[in-house]
């Protein structure tokens, strides 16, 4: 039986996550699996990966196939990397710990590639947020000293507006006095 390790589509339209099987080849995509290993969300940033890495690792030793994008999340995990270290194990190029002691040093290299990518992240977007809020805030400076000047004009000529009213009304009042 050919075996592949592939994903399934689960989720919405435009909203799509994907699980990650073992399955027959001869499966429908979205069909009967052996066993899910994990899973792949595309839709948070950076993307969402689990992964058992014990069943990965024995899956791709036993000769499942990855499928391309399977493939690149192996890797990215460490499985296919894991795998070779165990081939030179076997070849005796090198003993466990050796394997073991590299892919420890890989692992916390990407780790820390990561982690330095979602600080990165997290304070482009803190800045961001900032300069939207100073912008803001001079925008709302601008439009509160023009209503201010409108203001200003509006009771500059209300003002005058009242002055001949009351020279008026102050001349009736000295007439009616005579």
């Amino acid at each position: 039986m050919a075996t592949k390790i592939r994903l399934q589509r689960h989720g919405r339209k435009n909203y799509a996550f994907y699980p990650i099987v073992i399955a027959d080849s001869r499966a429908p995509r979205d069909g009967k699996f052996i066993e899910r290993i994990g899973s792949y969300n595309p839709n948070t940033n950076p993307a969402t990966i689990t992964l058992n890495f014990e069943r990965a690792l024995y899956w791709v030793n036993c000769g499942a196939q990855p499928t391309d994008t399977v493939r690149t999340i192996l890797s990215n995990e460490g499985v296919l990397l894991m795998k070779h270290l165990q081939g030179g194990v076997k070849k005796g190029a090198f003993d466990e710990a050796e394997a073991q002691r590299r892919f420890d040093a890989w692992k916390s290299k990407k780790t820390a590639t990561t982690e330095a990518f979602k600080s990165d992240l997290a304070s482009k977007k803190a800045s961001d947020a900032k300069q939207r809020l100073e912008d803001e805030q001079a925008k709302n400076k601008a439009k509160a000293e023009e209503i201010a000047k409108k203001k200003a004009e509006l009771v500059a000529a209300a003002a005058e507006a009242e002055a001949p009213a009351e020279e008026a009304t102050e001349e009736v009042a000295a007439e009616s006095a005579e």
